[in-house]
């Protein structure tokens, strides 16, 4: 129980690596808000598998790409559970797969403004508390293309290198406070944003990565965790790939 009574708020925690980090954290004792945008049942759904195995975790929805609602969701975690010990951003911005001249810079600024914006806004609302308490963990979950492009993936690769100097940036600025800030790169990971791909070609991407299988939520989960938690309380501005050895930094 590493985290016990460490109040945990995760962003795009209906499904996928959120899910999976959501119900981690609870069962090792924090006490989790659910973030949604669009899928209240499966929301909920991940807050009664915390509660139905003995833990503690509230749903809490917000658009975390909009300033107002970022603040709102804070305020009502704080008002329903304290003041946030652990913040894991998640949740990011849809985009579009194509080759670099098929990208419009709409599409460029689209990706990129969002995926900033969603943790500068949640971040922001956050930071009073932690600096008030000259404690905090602030964990970004970015991506392995953002050190190891792949063809299509131009926005992403781009936007998620932001927020990884991003992260940098904070872990500087408010290490002296007690606040250390995290990036956590996931490889191929098999949730619903990959369910599209098929088997063999699974099978042909594990074939290139030395564990020899491609990640799952809980790969990710187990690792944003050990952020989390205070084994790790000496570590900040760091960036941890979770992708079985495919990048070796």
């Amino acid at each position: 129980m590493i985290l016990n009574g460490k109040i945990a708020l995760v962003t795009g925690a209906s499904r996928g690596i959120g899910a999976a980090t959501a119900i981690k954290l609870a069962q090792h004792g924090a006490i989790v808000a659910v973030n949604y945008n669009n899928s209240e049942e499966k929301a909920k759904g991940v807050v009664d598998t915390i509660v139905n195995a003995n833990g503690s975790a509230i749903s809490v929805k917000a658009n975390i790409f909009d300033k107002a609602e970022s603040e709102l969701m804070v305020n009502e975690v704080e008002k329903q559970l304290g003041k946030i010990d652990v913040l894991v951003l998640n949740a990011g911005a849809n985009f579009k797969m194509a080759s670099f001249m098929e990208q419009g810079w709409e599409d460029f600024e689209n990706k990129i403004l969002r995926e900033v914006k969603g943790s500068f806004w949640t971040i922001k609302a956050v930071l009073p508390s932690m600096m008030e308490r000259k404690k905090g963990s602030i964990i970004i979950i970015s991506s392995s293309l953002s050190r190891k492009p792949g063809f299509g993936f131009s926005t992403h690769t781009t936007a998620k290198s932001a927020l990884d100097g991003f992260a940098k940036a904070l872990a500087f600025e408010f290490g002296p406070m007690g606040i250390r800030v995290n990036v956590i790169a996931p490889g191929l990971t098999l949730t619903d944003a990959t369910s599209f791909m098929p088997q063999d070609q699974i099978d042909a991407a594990s074939g290139f990565i030395p564990l020899r299988r491609v990640g799952m939520p809980e790969d990710i989960a187990g690792a944003v965790l050990f952020y989390a938690s205070d084994e790790s309380r000496y570590i900040t501005g760091n960036y941890l790939p979770v992708n079985g050895g495919q990048i070796m930094l």
